[in-house]
């Protein structure tokens, strides 16, 4: 098929164009937005390295206090891929094994790929060839590069700090998680819940993501039950771009929380359950809260929930960690104190260390 001269520039142009612009979008327009994502990233790391407890968060050692914890924020491990299975041995005839290359006939009806044919290419006449190959080079590289820089782009932009459809695989795989603290504060009359707490714990599967969401709603149900109780609450769940910072924030805030046990009598790490005595035996004072901390790490690339300002919003609360599902929980640890059944939480003990909590 002959080409007139005038088609074959404008051809020529159109290629030379599609190729020059994706080479400046490789070349100079990636590396500048990474560049910049990069260095907002840095911004945040710097304020989150000088960033300090707040003020009356390690006050007095209030009063024994038990933890339970299991999980990481571990990026999850992609599957492999599935080797071929073996066919079965031949019955007869068909080629084999035997000797040299071959396909070895297996019972059933045979599935003949369907051919796929490449386009075509436009042959231009050798009469007077002005730039007809390089034409069809300029070609060919536009159409391998494009798709490449587009998908680069494209993954990278996911890999980056944009927020995946919710329940999506990509929410699942990237590195935005979600650190949430939700705190309830209960009258001391719900001794049960302590019980309930120490059995939970002692019970759970710490090395599975299944065990570790089943122990999440097991001490949801165990506080949904006992509403009368309920007294204070705090709740927070911020997004972290970037599952190094999600850790390091999720360990600012354990340490943060079991600073404030005088010794943490009962501890269950993975699956490796520890027991410790009251230094000072059975307190004195005269019980008064019951303090119980939920800290999660979620896959999720947005907050859980807003705030917490009524019990009707702390139902809304635990009812929605109660449905996290395995695949989106990454961390989960359970606190609460006092621990010890002859150990007590004060009032004054209360203030000084949970200054924060908002009356239900």
């Amino acid at each position: 098929m002959s080409v007139s001269p005038s088609l074959k520039r404008l051809w020529l142009m159109i290629s030379a164009t599609t190729l020059l612009i994706t080479l400046v979008v490789y070349l100079v327009v990636v590396p500048v937005v990474k560049s910049h994502h990069l260095s907002f990233k840095a911004i945040e790391e710097r304020l989150r390295s000088e960033s300090l407890l707040p003020p009356g968060a390690i006050a007095a050692q209030s009063a024994s206090g038990g933890m339970s914890r299991g999980g990481s924020f571990s990026r999850p491990a992609s599957p492999a891929p599935s080797m071929p299975r073996s066919l079965p041995p031949s019955g007869g005839g068909g080629y084999g094994y035997g000797s040299g290359y071959g396909y070895r006939s297996a019972p059933g009806p045979v599935i003949v790929p369907y051919p796929t044919y490449a386009p075509a290419p436009v042959y231009v006449g050798t009469g007077d060839d002005d730039g007809g190959g390089f034409f069809i080079v300029i070609v060919v590289l536009g159409f391998i590069l494009l798709p490449i820089a587009f998908n680069y782009m494209q993954g990278g932009t996911r890999r980056g700090d944009c927020p995946a459809v919710a329940g999506s695989q990509s929410e699942l795989l990237n590195d935005i998680v979600t650190v949430t603290r939700l705190q309830v504060v209960l009258l001391a009359g719900a001794r049960e819940l302590q019980r309930d707490l120490d059995r939970i714990t002692l019970e759970a599967d710490l090395t599975t993501s299944a065990g570790l969401a089943a122990q999440l709603r097991a001490t949801v149900l165990a506080l949904l039950r006992h509403p009368d109780y309920w007294t204070y609450a705090r709740a927070e769940s911020q997004t972290v771009a970037g599952r190094e910072k999600a850790s390091e924030l999720f360990e600012r805030l354990s340490i943060q929380e079991r600073s404030k046990f005088a010794v943490e009598t009962l501890v269950n790490v993975g699956g490796e359950v520890q027991r410790r005595a009251m230094p000072n035996g059975p307190s004195n004072e005269v019980a008064s809260h019951i303090v119980v901390t939920l800290l999660l790490g979620t896959a999720d690339d947005r907050p859980l929930f807003q705030s917490v300002n009524s019990a009707a919003d702390l139902r809304a609360v635990l009812q929605r960690l109660g449905s996290i599902s395995p695949a989106y929980l990454l961390v989960y640890e359970l606190l609460w104190t006092p621990q010890d059944p002859s150990d007590s939480l004060s009032a004054d003990e209360l203030i000084a260390n949970y200054p924060d909590l908002v009356m239900l």
